[in-house]
């Protein structure tokens, strides 16, 4: 099977992303009509806090960095983590760096707006943590590590949300990481994880 030239479209990474796009569609939607439905509006301060937006930003830019300098010292020090990164860049081969932003960004609003702006109104931080790690759950060994980062990340952005009220912070940290780390698997030539020497 032939690779697909510089010029050439490759279907599986159009594929993907339009999928990708679909799927964080329904997901925004779901937390939109969820939040109209327990509160009769979608209220502009789930949002943004006017007055303490810049402060919200910081949190957020703050946030963000410190997940994923854990992320890079994860990286550094498992082989877990580094088996979970090549999985993730053979699906993401295929993506152009700009769909990858732009999937970062729309993914990160999503999920956000999912499970911190919708679900955590309705069932507190705990539950929402909880299962925001269950699901990013995977086969193979390499997954394993993920729903630990998953569940720290989701305290983090549940706790963000908690105290400052508004999606702004949170938002803000999940785009940045899920960017960061998009860009740098998105787009380049991938190997297939390899095993540990015993």
């Amino acid at each position: 099977m032939t690779e697909p030239s510089a010029h050439e479209e490759d279907p599986r990474g159009c594929s993907l992303y339009l999928v990708a796009w679909g799927f964080y569609l329904v997901v925004a939607i779901a937390a939109v009509v969820w939040v109209g439905l327990r509160e009769g509006t979608i209220p502009t301060g789930l949002f943004l806090n006017r007055e303490s937006w810049v402060l919200d930003l910081a949190y957020g830019l703050a946030a963000g960095f410190f997940l994923a300098a854990v992320w890079e010292g994860a990286r550094r020090s498992l082989a877990a983590a580094r088996e979970l990164e090549a999985t993730l860049a053979l699906l993401l081969a295929s993506l152009k760096r700009e769909e990858a932003l732009a999937l970062a960004l729309l993914s990160g609003f999503a999920e956000e707006l999912f499970f911190r702006g919708a679900m955590q109104g309705s069932f507190g931080v705990l539950v929402t943590t909880l299962l925001f790690a269950f699901l990013h759950r995977g086969p193979g060994s390499g997954f394993r590590i993920w729903p630990v980062f998953a569940l720290l990340a989701g305290a983090l952005f549940g706790g963000l949300m908690f105290w400052r009220g508004n999606l702004l912070g949170p938002v803000v940290a999940h785009v940045l990481v899920n960017a960061i780390g998009l860009w740098r698997l998105s787009g380049k030539t991938a190997q297939p994880p390899q095993d540990t020497p015993k």
